[in-house]
C-alpha cells in the first residue's frame, strides 16, 4: 500500500472516528437530558400511569337567620354506588336493589344511562339521602348485589322547611341542563348527582356556598382497579351566611297569609334589614334535594296561586293608590300643589272628552291634598298627575326606590316599570297620552312595582333617608355593609305633609284603613290600594260594576297595602299585596296590621328583630355544623 493510500485511509478513519464520536456525544447528550433535566416531567407521567387522582366534594356552607337558627344545614345521609364492572348485570342488580330502597323505574333507567356513558370501573351514585334502615337492608343482602357499595357523605337539610323557601331556596343535582347554561369549569359538576344552588339565596351565592374540593391520591392497577388510598388535600368548606330575616315575624306572615296568593315585606326603616320577605304558598325545598318527584313537581307548576314564584321580588303589580304619595309629594316638590288647595272631586274628571271616573260614586267633594290621601280621592291625583307630568312623577318614583332594581342575593328580582314618554316611543311605537298620565297617577297604566319596591319607598318615607334593603347581615362571619343612609332630596315639610295623610288613612276615622289600626296605642301611618286587572268599559259602568266577589279569581282586583310604624317613631316599614283579593283595605290591611303588631311586639324583646343599634352585638357564627 502507498504512502497516499495510507493517508487517504487515516483521513476516512479518523472522520469516521469523529462522525462515531459525535453521535456517541449526542446520544449522551439526550440521555443527559432524559435522565436529568426531564427527569421529573417523565416521573411523573410514568407515576400518573398507576396514580389517579380523586375530588373530595366539600361540606356546603350552612345559612342562619338573624338570631343564629339554622335554616339550610348539613346531615350525614347514606348514598348507594355502584360498579359496572363489578355487577355483572348491573339491571338485574339495580331491579333487586329497588326492592331494599326507594328506586323507581325512571330512576333505574338514569343510572343505567349514567353507567354506560362512564368507564366501567368508575363508580356511579344510585341513590342518596338515605336512611339506615336502607343501608342495613343492602348490607344485609350484599351477596345478591354485587358491585353495590354504601357510602356516608353530606346531604342537605332545610329545617325550617317552607317558611324561607323562597328566601333559602333549595340545592339540586347537577343536570345537563345546569351545565349546558354555565361557564363554570368546577370539576366538583362533574360529579354524578353532585348538589349545587339551584333557587334562592344557594342560588345566587352558589360558588361561595359550595366551598373548593380537595384530592385524594388513589393507587389502580393496570385496568384502572382501586387498590389503595395514599395521600391527599382536605376540601375547604363554603361560607356560611346570615340572614337579616327574624324567624318569628317570617312564620307569623306565613300564617296570616295562609290559603291567599300574597306577599308581604317587613323592613327596619333605620338600616334597610329586611325582616320579614313572605310569598304564599310557599312549599317544601326538602323535596327537592334529591330530585324532586314528578307528582310533586306537577302539583306546584299547575297550581294557579304559583306557590314557586317568590311574588315578594319576581311580582309585579300596578301600585294602585298606595302610589299617590309619589304624585303628591312631586306636586310639593314642584309648588303646584300645597296643603290649603283644594280640588272638587265629583265622582269623574273629563280628560279630552274621557271620563276618568273616581272609587266613589258620588265623588268627594272639595279636598286638599291631606284629605285626598286619606279617602284616596281619584280626581285629586287626576289633577296632580297633569299638573306634574309622567317625567317628574317618574323621578320622584325612582327617587323613592320604584323602577329600581334592589341589590338582593336572590334570582328573578325584578326592576318594575316606571314609564316615561320616550319608554313608550321605543316600546310600543305610540306617543304618550294625556290619558296615560292621569291613569299613572293613580297607579294605574304602565306603572308596576313589586312588593319590595313598595316596601323600600315606604321606609324611605318614613325616614326620609336613601335606605337600600339589605337582606344578608353577615357574609363568611363578617358583617355586611348598611347602604343608602343619605338623606333624599326633599324638603321635611313635604314628606310630613305626605306622612300627615298617610297618619289619617289609619287613624281618622273615616280613613280607608281605619278598621285596621293598631292596639296598645301605637300608631301605624299607611295607605290602602286597589289596583284592576281587567278594563272596565262603559256599558259596565252604565249598568252597574259587576262585584270583584261576582268574578272568576284570576278577573278580580288586586288589594294592596303599604305602612310604617310607630307613626311618631318609625321603625318598620310594610308592603302587602293580595292577588285577586279585591279592595286593599278589606284584604291587605288587616293582613298588614296583624303583621305589624307582631313586629312592635317582638321588637321589646331582644330575641325578636334586632333594633338598628344593637346590629352589632350579633356574635359571629363560629366553625361548620353538621
Amino acid at each position: 500500500m502507498s504512502k497516499s493510500q495510507k493517508t487517504r485511509l487515516g483521513r476516512r478513519a479518523l472522520l469516521l472516528g469523529g462522525v462515531q464520536l459525535g453521535l456517541a456525544g449526542v446520544l449522551g447528550w439526550r440521555m443527559h437530558q432524559l435522565g436529568v433535566k426531564q427527569g421529573d416531567q417523565f416521573r411523573l407521567l410514568a407515576e400518573e400511569n398507576r396514580i389517579n387522582i380523586r375530588l373530595q366534594p366539600p361540606a356546603r356552607g350552612l345559612i342562619y337567620d338573624r338570631n343564629g337558627n339554622a335554616l339550610a344545614l348539613n346531615r350525614q345521609a347514606y348514598t348507594i354506588e355502584m360498579v359496572r364492572e363489578q355487577a355483572n348485570d348491573p339491571a338485574a342488580v339495580l331491579q333487586r336493589l329497588a326492592q331494599l330502597i326507594p328506586l323507581s323505574p325512571a330512576q333505574i333507567d338514569d343510572v343505567l344511562n349514567e353507567m354506560n356513558r362512564r368507564r366501567a370501573f368508575v363508580p356511579v351514585t344510585v341513590a342518596t339521602g338515605l336512611e339506615w334502615e336502607h343501608i342495613a337492608a343492602v348490607s344485609a343482602n350484599a351477596p345478591a348485589l354485587p358491585g353495590v357499595t354504601p357510602r356516608l357523605g353530606l346531604n342537605r337539610q332545610y329545617p325550617v322547611g317552607a317558611d324561607f323557601a323562597h328566601i333559602v331556596g333549595y340545592v339540586g343535582p347537577v343536570s345537563d341542563y345546569d351545565l349546558k347554561k354555565t361557564d363554570d369549569k368546577d370539576p366538583l359538576l362533574l360529579i354524578p348527582r353532585f348538589q349545587i344552588g339551584k333557587n334562592g339565596v344557594e342560588a345566587k351565592i352558589e360558588k361561595p356556598l359550595r366551598g373548593k374540593a380537595g384530592l385524594k391520591r388513589i393507587e389502580v392497577n393496570s385496568v384502572g382497579r382501586v387498590m389503595r388510598e395514599l395521600d391527599g388535600q382536605a376540601s375547604a368548606p363554603g361560607v356560611n351566611l346570615q340572614l337579616t330575616i327574624g324567624p318569628e315575624l317570617q312564620r307569623t306572615a306565613m300564617e296570616r297569609m295562609q290559603g291567599e296568593s300574597s306577599a308581604a315585606v317587613v323592613m327596619d326603616v333605620n338600616n334597610g334589614d329586611i325582616l320579614a320577605l313572605a310569598s304564599a304558598p310557599t312549599f317544601d325545598p326538602n323535596k327537592f334535594v334529591n330530585g324532586i318527584s314528578v307528582a310533586d313537581w306537577r302539583a306546584l307548576n299547575e297550581n294557579e296561586y304559583r306557590p314557586l314564584a317568590n311574588k315578594t321580588v319576581q311580582g309585579l303589580y300596578p301600585p294602585g293608590s298606595t302610589f299617590k304619595m309619589v304624585v303628591a309629594l312631586a306636586a310639593l316638590s314642584l309648588g303646584v300643589a300645597n296643603e290649603h288647595e283644594d280640588v272638587y272631586c265629583p265622582g269623574h274628571k273629563d280628560i279630552n272628552g274621557r271620563k276618568f271616573h273616581c272609587w266613589r260614586r258620588g265623588g268627594h267633594g272639595n279636598v286638599n291634598l291631606r284629605e285626598a290621601l286619606r279617602y284616596s280621592c281619584d280626581v285629586y291625583f287626576y289633577e296632580m298627575a297633569l299638573r306634574v307630568g309622567i317625567e317628574n312623577i317618574t323621578k320622584t318614583a325612582r327617587a323613592l326606590g320604584l323602577g329600581q332594581k334592589p341589590d338582593l342575593p336572590l334570582p328573578a328580582v325584578r326592576t318594575g316599570l316606571m314609564p316615561t314618554k320616550q319608554w313608550k316611543l321605543e316600546k310600543k311605537k305610540e306617543d304618550w297620552f294625556i290619558g296615560d298620565t292621569a291613569n299613572a297617577g293613580i297607579g294605574q297604566g304602565f306603572v308596576l312595582a313589586s312588593p319590595l319596591q313598595l316596601a323600600t319607598m315606604t321606609a324611605r318615607l318614613a325616614s326620609g333617608n336613601q335606605i337600600e334593603p339589605r337582606l344578608l347581615n353577615m357574609f363568611d362571619n363578617k358583617l355586611s355593609p348598611v347602604k343608602g343612609v343619605g338623606p333624599l332630596e326633599f324638603k321635611k315639610s313635604h314628606l310630613d305633609m305626605v306622612r300627615a295623610g298617610m297618619y289619617d288613612v289609619s287613624n281618622h276615622q273615616r280613613g280607608t284603613a281605619y278598621r285596621s289600626r293598631l292596639r296598645d296605642g301605637a300608631q301605624m301611618a299607611g295607605k290602602t290600594g286597589t289596583s284592576q286587572v281587567r278594563f272596565i268599559t262603559k256599558a259596565e259602568r252604565e249598568r252597574g260594576v259587576t262585584k270583584n266577589e261576582d268574578l272568576p279569581w284570576n278577573r278580580r282586583d288586586h288589594a294592596l297595602f303599604v305602612g310604617y310604624a310607630p307613626f311618631d317613631n318609625p321603625r318598620y316599614a310594610i308592603s302587602v299585596i293580595v292577588e285577586h283579593g279585591g279592595g286593599g283595605s278589606k284584604a291587605a290591611a288587616p293582613i298588614a296590621k296583624d303583621i305589624m303588631q307582631k313586629a312592635l311586639d317582638l321588637g321589646k324583646n331582644e330575641y325578636g328583630p334586632l333594633p338598628s343599634q344593637k346590629r352589632s352585638q350579633v356574635k359571629p357564627i363560629k366553625g361548620t355544623r353538621t
